[in-house]
């Protein structure tokens, strides 16, 4: 393994460093190498960290083994992807922060897929919400297209789950480590996934779910994606998050209309209100994302 690599997969299992901090080691030196020989107070002055992370990092780095950790992995068939490797999705690479790594586990071909599109919607769906899924994906996943979700309940279940009935690609991304599914009523569907699809994550597998997390992994799904279908979401919802963070990253959004009576449309019809393309058939995502 390259020693860039193993490296970053250390820092990311120390405590004291988030994405902007690790972006200031390889800034500073990219080969991290130095990152090893500096104190706490070295820490505090070339990166600002504050003493209690810097305290915290400093011990972390010289006490995690991060040989035992990469044996973990593959005991676990986990496969860590950084920047540094070639399977690295080049739509979420070109992103503001992508991930320093992806702790994968699965079909790994499908980091490569071109045609990519995220499906997100609310954790209660209507039956309204799920029969639109069912009329909209078939001719998306027929065209090969990889789906895209965040493996949480409603839309995002019914979004992979269909795909995998009719033999589509699906890609989860979790807002916790690999080995705590979350939720889990949906361990067994992730157990498939991990089989015959693709799981990824960028905290490390040990990583329980935090409510912080969901929000931040949200970037990872719509920077993965060509596009995003939003299917019922209220107007403070992670599908808008996920949304407003496509926005950013220069990603197409798509939205189902709904009833004004219905609150959970009143996110998807604010997005067409802003400019979301209001869609009534696949050919409507499709054409617009092959244009």
């Amino acid at each position: 393994m390259d020693v860039r690599k193993k490296r970053l997969i250390h820092l990311t299992h120390c405590r004291g460093v988030g994405w902007k901090t690790i972006d200031s080691f390889i800034q500073h030196d990219p080969t991290l190498a130095i990152i090893y020989k500096y104190k706490p107070t070295d820490l505090i002055h070339y990166f600002r960290m504050k003493e209690n992370y810097a305290n915290a990092f400093y011990f972390d780095v010289h006490h995690i083994n991060i040989d035992e950790i990469i044996q973990d992995l593959s005991l676990q068939q986990i496969t860590p992807i950084t920047p540094f490797d070639f399977l690295y999705p080049s739509l979420l690479k070109n992103t503001y922060d992508p991930p320093w790594v992806l702790y994968c586990k699965g079909d790994l071909k499908l980091l490569t897929s071109f045609h990519t599109l995220a499906v997100v919607g609310t954790r209660f769906p209507s039956q309204i919400g799920l029969k639109s899924i069912d009329k909209l994906l078939p001719p998306i996943i027929n065209e090969g297209w990889t789906i895209v979700s965040g493996l949480a309940e409603g839309i995002d279940t019914k979004a992979h789950e269909l795909t995998m009935k009719l033999k589509g690609q699906t890609i989860g991304v979790l807002g916790s480590g690999l080995l705590h599914v979350y939720p889990k009523k949906n361990i067994h569907l992730a157990q498939l996934m991990s089989k015959e699809q693709l799981l990824i994550s960028e905290y490390p597998p040990h990583q329980k779910p935090q409510r912080w997390q969901f929000p931040e992994r949200n970037r990872i799904i719509s920077g993965l994606s060509q596009g995003i279908l939003v299917v019922e979401a209220k107007e403070k919802s992670g599908a808008l998050i996920t949304a407003d963070q496509g926005l950013e990253q220069g990603r197409e959004i798509f939205a189902v209309p709904g009833s004004i009576l219905e609150e959970r449309s009143t996110g998807t019809n604010f997005l067409i209100q802003n400019g979301a393309k209001l869609v009534l058939n696949s050919s409507d995502i499709l054409t617009e994302l092959s244009c």
